[in-house]
């Protein structure tokens, strides 16, 4: 076998090797962030259970209708399979408080962010 064959075989194996290397790479950071993602999830409803314990106006379901509205309006004909409530930012009194959620797609995701109006829920932007 010639130099140049061995080098060769060489430099294929040493860049098979780098490729599987990323490919495991890539889903080891995939497996994180939906890992992570899931703690937000569960964050975010444990603190919706604080908030709604503390003051009335957190009704989930109240929540949801408004976002999947704004999104609907603001994206018509996009469809997503799932909303998750990511963040509540219960702070005192009611003017200021906002939730988060995401709508998640097959292939996006749009964040939703509720601002509280008096007894009402109104979405104040989407990302």
């Amino acid at each position: 076998m010639s130099t140049v064959a061995i080098v060769l075989i060489v430099i294929g194996v040493l860049l098979l090797l780098f490729f599987i290397g990323g490919l495991l790479g890539v889903r080891a950071r995939a497996r994180r962030q939906a890992a992570t993602f899931s703690e937000h999830v569960r964050a975010a409803d444990e603190a919706l259970e604080q908030a709604r314990a503390l003051d009335r106006g957190w009704e989930r379901e109240t929540m949801e209708a408004v976002a999947r509205t704004a999104v609907t309006e603001a994206r018509p004909g996009w469809t997503f399979d799932a909303l998750h409530l990511v963040l509540v930012d219960d702070r005192p009194g009611v003017e200021e408080d906002r939730a988060h959620f995401v709508a998640m797609g097959t292939d996006d995701q749009v964040r939703v962010i509720l601002a509280r109006q008096g007894d009402q829920w109104v979405a104040e932007g989407l990302e």
